[in-house]
């Protein structure tokens, strides 16, 4: 009666070996987003009160997860065409806006994100003669 045991209110005592791991929905699923976050914030902005299935969190947290890694990698890209390490909003811009299907998805203003360079055709034209 020497083992160590966990603390119970009684029954059988559990050594340290017997302890049960826990395993997250993320991680079951393969995700690094929180599909428990996710589920409840779907469950609770419902106006209507409409049931949400399981499955439907997993399904947001890997299209918010995929969207995420699209965009931090073609920012990254574009800090390193910039020669820094650090992303900034300057570089989400160029990134969102340098992407046609990201552009048409993502249309809102970002903060500090500065504007697009464009040089027009007609200056172009008169600058070579």
């Amino acid at each position: 009666m020497s083992s160590k045991t966990t603390g119970g209110k009684g029954g059988k005592a559990k050594t340290s070996s017997e302890t049960k791991v826990l395993t997250t929905r993320s991680s079951k699923a393969g995700l690094q987003f929180p599909v428990g976050r996710i589920h409840r914030f779907l469950r609770n902005k419902n106006a209507n009160n409409v049931r949400v299935g399981a499955k439907a969190a997993v399904y947001v947290a890997a299209i918010m997860e995929y969207l995420t890694a699209e965009v931090l990698e073609l920012a990254g890209n574009a800090a390193k065409d910039l020669r820094v390490k650090r992303i900034t909003p300057r570089h989400l811009q160029l990134a969102i806006r340098g992407d046609e299907e990201l552009d048409q998805l993502i249309r809102a203003t970002i903060a500090s994100g500065g504007v697009l360079p464009h040089v027009h055709k007609v200056r172009c034209l008169l600058l070579r003669r």
